[in-house]
């Protein structure tokens, strides 16, 4: 955390009934580009990156440092702690190294922490936004001061109490004793602890050889209630009298409802409540489901044109290619050139797009997983024409997100539902809602060339151009409020992400890196990694050629002309344990490949089987292709707070990777996508699954933690790309590898959509 490298701080005891704590943290918004900057001339580097002076990171953790102190703890009188945090819970995990942060601090077991996700909070400002890997970054410090200075006060009662000096204290699994044998549990001790008035203190932290929670595996604090169906999401929420809900969407993106020819049929459906025109479509409420689905199917409605009326992905990539920057003059000297194309893709989040809305005349209340509440509430009270005092927004735990989660149009759409018919209602998407009028991977092209002589690279020049990614969920505010301080000067939202999440981690001489972007005809958003799995597979796949015509082993290559020694230390690990360069059968092949952001670094290897015999092969709905066989990821992610759940973080990203190189995307025909749930949205399946994975989490080279949530997604890409560059010979350039051959039936795309036996839903009742 910049400007933080010390121990002691400064909290608070707030006025409570019992023991609440804060944190209080100034920033300092130079120290992290002045600490950079001394780094990198230490190392005798030609010129510090942008990412390494600050990166998207640095700016998210300094625009959450100004509220850290209205994040608060609170002390229970049954001895537990409970915690209110202020992000979003979508399956990474933390909400249990959050608890493990205070656990720690406090001398509780993890067991006793309770924490749960704060609703919307307007004061919080750029302190309530889930994204970009920054979770753990920007509260790990807030919340350990918080819990140390609950800690002093609990000892401070505890020596009032048992009349001993506060010092010949110590406290243990919530319990306080004294040398002769007193002793007295924190919930006794939670009132007498209490703040009468605000109080100010100083705490120190504990130095890491003293952790005994922090940094060792942890079960999920979750998991019980996961596989036992207890867990409670948006659409297990009993709010009274709230009905399910779906909507008959139109038939292409953004299409908008010209008439209804059967309103009063359908009302006059069994189970059917309501039906009524909104911004959307046609909303239908009834008693299960199921009487919604059949509803939707029997609607007759006329639609007029969406806003990608009439596009394809050959029309989409011609736009693209007329965008696309130059790359300059040709070098004079030997280069390496090439384009790769990236087709839409969906985040695919397990649980479906939800909301459950409850809006009266004067006041409203929603339930929905949401990453950006206050934007989400924001928004809501001004489509309801309500003031922003009026309107609650509950976060509720999601069923993953992979930036899905970021846009929040289920809850303004419930609540747009809700007021129309004055009733609270339980909205669900259907599965084909999500991959046809969702939102999207946006479709890039990425041109790259890289000009060398001899054994050096004399320069690398990138030229991404992708259609417009939607940053209007928060995270444009965070760059509008720190415009002043962003090296990058007068640009757009999308370019300041897209120059403060990419990095050069190769030693290439003189680099560039453009990003441009055009058609905001798209629903768009940033889907894990957002701009590095498209970047960094392109490159990585040119290194790979660089190292071909230099006559370098890929390893060997990467790793003379790597920067840091960390980066070095994870490459060579992942090289090491794979067995990088082990002789192997005519088509198949091993891949590697490196990358870094925020200032962390993965590795992977992979070994890819394309011989006819595999690829041939059909597995399930007619689909074939090469298959991972082996991967090995290794990991510098920091301090790790639970190892165990940055293992089961860097298998997502595997997984992931594994999709958008082979399997995964979506469609663009006549303006509407043809994938309409997983049946033909084709997501890392169990056939190729690489049946060997190995994570290897690196010793930290630091006292702080670093973002992990993503940054496995696009080294897993690229290594499968230039694996199966290697076993096939050719270097591929268009992903995901199978999307020039359609290998299932579509959908319909106007009602009555055939029931799915796959969908899951009685649609009898």
């Amino acid at each position: 955390m910049p400007g933080l490298g010390r121990r002691r701080f400064l909290g608070y005891v707030l006025v409570a009934p019992t023991l609440v704590t804060a944190a209080e943290l100034a920033p300092a918004p130079t120290a992290a580009a002045e600490t950079a900057a001394a780094e990198t001339s230490s190392r005798g580097l030609p010129s510090p990156e942008i990412t390494e002076l600050v990166d998207l990171n640095d700016v998210m953790t300094l625009a959450a440092l100004p509220t850290s102190n209205l994040i608060t703890i609170e002390v229970h009188q049954d001895g537990t702690v409970s915690f209110a945090l202020p992000r979003a819970e979508v399956g990474q995990g933390i909400t249990t190294s959050t608890a493990m942060l205070i656990a720690e601090e406090m001398d509780l077991p993890v067991d006793r922490v309770r924490v749960t996700l704060a609703d919307a909070r307007p004061e919080l400002l750029f302190n309530q936004l889930t994204g970009a890997s920054n979770t753990t970054i920007s509260t790990y410090t807030p919340v350990r001061v918080a819990a140390a200075v609950a800690r002093g006060r609990l000892l401070e009662a505890a020596a009032r109490e048992l009349g001993v000096p506060i010092g010949d204290l110590k406290l243990k699994a919530g319990v306080v004793t004294a040398p002769g044998g007193g002793r007295v549990g924190i919930g006794e001790l939670a009132e007498k602890a209490a703040g009468v008035k605000a109080r100010r203190v100083s705490v120190e932290l504990k130095e890491r050889e003293q952790f005994k929670v922090i940094g060792r595996p942890h079960n999920r604090i979750d998991a019980l209630a996961a596989v036992t169906g207890r867990k409670k999401f948006a659409l297990d929420l009993d709010v009274p009298d709230a009905k399910p809900t779906m909507v008959c969407r139109p038939p292409t993106i953004n299409g908008k409802v010209g008439s209804v020819a059967n309103l009063d049929e359908v009302r006059a459906m069994t189970g059917v409540t309501d039906v009524a025109v909104v911004s959307t479509g046609v909303a239908v409420r009834a008693r299960t489901f199921g009487q919604c689905v059949n509803a939707v199917r029997a609607l007759r409605v006329t639609w007029r044109p969406g806003t990608a009326e009439g596009k394809s992905d050959e029309s989409v990539l011609k736009t693209l290619k007329a965008a696309e920057p130059p790359l300059g003059l040709p070098p004079l000297t030997p280069s390496v050139e090439a384009r790769f194309t990236f087709h839409f893709r969906s985040n695919s989040a397990l649980e479906p797009n939800c909301a459950i809305a409850d809006v009266r005349p004067d006041r409203a209340e929603i339930w929905s997983g949401l990453k950006a509440p206050i934007v989400a509430k924001q928004a809501i009270a001004a489509r309801l024409k309500l003031p922003p005092h009026a309107v609650t927004v509950h976060v509720t735990e999601g069923g993953g997100s992979f930036g899905r989660k970021l846009f929040f149009d289920a809850a303004l759409e419930a609540a747009e539902i809700s007021q129309k018919i004055g009733k609270p209602v339980k909205l669900m998407w259907h599965r084909a809602d999500d991959s046809r009028q969702g939102r999207t991977h946006p479709m890039a092209t990425s041109r790259v060339r890289a000009a060398y002589l001899g054994n050096t690279v004399l320069s690398y020049t990138q030229r991404h151009t992708s259609v417009s990614t939607d940053l209007g969920h928060g995270l444009g505010e965070v760059f509008t409020a720190l415009a002043a301080k962003l090296p990058v000067g007068d640009i757009g939202f999308s370019q300041t992400f897209f120059h403060l999440s990419q990095s050069m981690p190769y030693d290439f001489g003189h680099h560039s890196r453009l990003l441009n972007e055009t058609d905001k005809t798209f629903n768009t958003g940033s889907m894990r990694g957002v701009y590095s799995p498209d970047v960094v597979c392109a490159r990585e796949l040119v290194v790979d050629q660089l190292a071909t015509k230099m006559g370098k082993d890929p390893f060997r290559f990467r790793r003379d002309f790597l920067r840091g020694e960390r980066d070095r230390a994870v490459l060579e690990k992942v090289a090491e344990a794979g067995n990088w360069g082990r002789t192997m059968p005519a088509d198949t092949a091993q891949g590697i490949a490196f990358h870094s952001e925020y200032h962390f670094a993965s590795a992977v290897l992979v070994e890819i089987d394309c011989r006819p015999e595999t690829v041939n092969r059909p597995i399930r709905d007619g689909v074939t292709g090469p298959r991972v066989t082996k991967a090995v990821l290794a990991v510098d992610a920091g301090l790790t707070v639970n190892p165990r759940g940055l293992e089961a973080q860097m298998m997502g990203c595997l997984m992931d990777g594994i999709a958008q190189t082979l399997t995964s995307s979506l469609h663009l025909r006549d303006g509407y996508f043809l994938e309409a749930s997983w049946d033909n949205y084709f997501y890392t399946r169990q056939w190729n699954t690489p049946p060997e994975l190995k994570i290897i989490v690196m010793p930290s080279t630091t006292d702080e933690p670093g973002g992990a949530g993503e940054l496995g997604v696009a080294t897993a890409m690229a290594a499968v790309a230039c694996a199966y560059g290697r076993a096939t010979g050719t270097m591929p350039t268009s992903f995901p590898l199978n999307h020039g051959t359609l290998s299932f039936v579509p959908k319909p795309t106007v009602p009555p959509i055939p029931a799915s036996p796959s969908d899951g839903l009685d649609h009898t009742r």
